[in-house]
């Protein structure tokens, strides 16, 4: 008995060995596989290095938490495989990364792109001074709109006007910062387009233009008077740009002033900006309620709401069109469902989506879609656009037109505001 008591401890002791090098087996084999596939901090070269920020920034912030329904970490496997031999080499790394997103709001932005649009969000650059975006439908680059007194407007180029070529090249082979930035250049300097009417398929132009400084002012206003005794601030409002409430508050201070007894606010063909001003501007328009909610990729909501600080209650009428996009949106939501407002015109472009920047070491930066906004009745507009309370359809009209009676949309809100009570009995 004693002998089968032995023989069992003696098995009981080899098993027990046999199962720790089994462990121990196992443990070197994971630690082999990490080391081999994660190389140490120090082993990257610079340029995996900014291709290692730029994946973990997006790994943090994008607003997709799938990342596009791929396996994201695999995907930065992959490519740390690649030798990135130069910073060009790397930079089309990244941007082959984020295409993969399927998602044309999150990109990199090269040195001096992203130096440029720094420039433009303070309100001065060089260039042609040419608002535009790709339809999200057709993958055309196209003209959201010419900025007033730019060589552009000069020429002749309107909203929807598509762009087929930036001297020679074709812009289908270019992205959307590609495309600023080749028209983007010192003053003095030329640069040729290729342009497509819109609605015009036969009348295809090529155009030299002479690169001017671009003021990016974003507000023009004055005081008009339709019928006797009603004065109407009109007010057109270009970008969100950092000193957009600041003009706008003053604008509107002007005409107050002046005894404007209802206002018209210009957002036809305004791509947006800086969400901040977005939200200033409504502030300035509205006593109480929700402006805007943000939603992440947790699905944490976060509201912003008026703060009592409105400089008028009079009667107010938004101009929209398709180039109506982003922050613009936020607005015309905000004071459209909070009954602050009607709007008049197009239904808006639909960008629903809020990108933040990010500084890479290198002075490169990444725009990285972190979240979604809903207007305050909780619509998500994004690729649906914001329906006006009165649809006016009108075909791109010159700067010199806005405003007059060619202005289709312009004379539908001023129906809307003399046909008012209190501007009706006014005076």
């Amino acid at each position: 008995m004693r002998k089968a008591i032995n023989t069992i401890h003696i098995l009981v002791c080899l098993m027990r060995k046999r199962a720790f090098w089994v462990t121990l087996l196992v443990i070197f084999s994971l630690l082999f596989n990490f080391f081999a596939w994660t190389p140490n901090a120090n082993a990257f070269t610079e340029n995996q290095k900014l291709l290692l920020q730029s994946w973990r920034l997006v790994n943090q912030s994008y607003l997709d938490d799938t990342f596009n329904h791929q396996n994201w970490w695999l995907l930065r496997q992959d490519l740390l495989k690649r030798p990135l031999t130069d910073r060009e080499e790397t930079y089309d790394t990244i941007e082959e990364m984020l295409a993969s997103l399927d998602e044309p709001f999150t990109r990199l932005l090269r040195p001096e792109q992203y130096h440029n649009l720094q420039v433009s969000t303070a309100g001065e650059l060089s260039g042609v001074g040419l608002q535009i975006n790709i339809n999200p439908e057709t993958g055309n680059l196209e003209v959201v709109a010419p900025i007033e007194g730019s060589p552009a407007e000069a020429v002749g180029i309107k909203a929807r006007d598509r762009i087929l070529k930036i001297d020679d090249v074709d812009t289908t082979t270019l992205t959307l910062d590609e495309a600023a930035t080749k028209m983007r250049g010192p003053r003095g300097t030329t640069v040729s387009l290729t342009i497509l009417p819109y609605q015009k398929e036969s009348n295809v132009r090529d155009i030299e233009i002479v690169r001017d400084r671009i003021s990016l002012s974003p507000v023009t206003a004055s005081l008009n008077q339709p019928t006797p005794n009603l004065p109407i601030g009109y007010i057109r409002l270009n970008q969100f740009s950092a000193n957009a409430a600041e003009e706008m508050a003053e604008a509107i201070y002007n005409l107050e002033k002046e005894g404007a007894q209802g206002y018209i606010l210009d957002l036809r063909n305004n791509p947006g900006g800086l969400l901040q001003a977005g939200i200033q501007v409504a502030r300035l328009w509205m006593d109480q309620g929700t402006i805007v909610y943000t939603v992440n990729r947790q699905g944490v909501q976060d509201s912003f709401t008026a703060s009592g600080t409105a400089l008028t209650d009079d009667p107010l009428v938004l101009l929209v069109n398709k180039g109506t996009a982003s922050a613009s949106e936020i607005l015309a939501g905000a004071l459209q469902d909070n009954g602050r407002a009607r709007l008049v015109g197009e239904k808006t472009f639909g960008k629903g989506l809020i990108q933040s920047l990010f500084e890479l070491p290198d002075g490169a930066g990444l725009a990285i879609t972190v979240a979604k906004y809903e207007t305050p009745s909780h619509n998500d507009i994004h690729k649906l656009g914001i329906q006006p309370d009165k649809v006016v359809v009108q075909d791109p009209i010159s700067y010199q037109q806005i405003g007059t009676k060619d202005d289709l949309q312009y004379e539908a809100a001023i129906e809307l505001l003399t046909g008012n009570s209190v501007l009706a009995n006014a005076g």
